[in-house]
């Protein structure tokens, strides 16, 4: 598959890998995806960002993943739709950060000096997911190639906390496919 990724899509992945690397994370996730995009330069994928105004909002994306991190994945959507069932989210992350220390929730890190199969940092299943998304959206659109910007798609249409922040900033599937015509 990777064959048919744009070097713009090829250069989301990379970057991917690069984040998760740099943040000591056992595996490449949706996030590191999403980070990624956000560094893309002269894509159809980062003309969206840019033209939806995400692109601008860097720090302010990369503060809602890590607060949802922080929550063990739960995004703002969730958390709301649980505080209407009586769950007080930031009450059980507070607990149990106080019973396991800060970002108990978060996952676990890599431990350092560990070998991976082939040197290469594995995929989670969210991102492979994101990853075969971007495939079927592909030849959804009639499209010979994998681009960066079919990533962004796969992003906004699986549910999970990438999608919500994205949507959040502006990106939701449906602002996506607009702008993308």
């Amino acid at each position: 598959m990777f064959e048919r990724f744009t070097q713009g899509a090829r250069d989301v992945v990379e970057g991917a890998v690069l984040y998760a690397e740099l943040r000591e994370a056992p595996t490449v996730t949706a996030e590191h995806l999403v980070l990624a995009l956000l560094d893309a330069e002269g894509t159809k994928g980062a003309f969206v960002l840019r033209a939806l105004g995400v692109a601008g909002q860097r720090d302010a994306v990369e503060r809602d993943l890590a607060e949802a991190r922080r929550r063990g994945g739960v995004s703002d959507a969730d958390a709301e739709a649980l505080a209407g069932l009586g769950v007080d989210v930031e009450a059980i992350v507070a607990r149990a950060e106080q019973e396991h220390g800060a970002g108990a929730l978060a996952g676990r890190k890599a431990r350092r000096g560990r070998r991976r199969f082939g040197g290469h940092r594995p995929f989670a299943r969210e991102s492979k997911g994101v990853l075969e998304t971007a495939l079927k959206v592909a030849v959804g659109r009639g499209d010979r190639f994998i681009g960066d910007e079919h990533v962004l798609l796969a992003l906004t249409a699986r549910p999970g906390v990438p999608r919500d922040v994205l949507a959040d900033r502006g990106a939701s599937h449906d602002a996506v496919t607009r702008v993308l015509g």
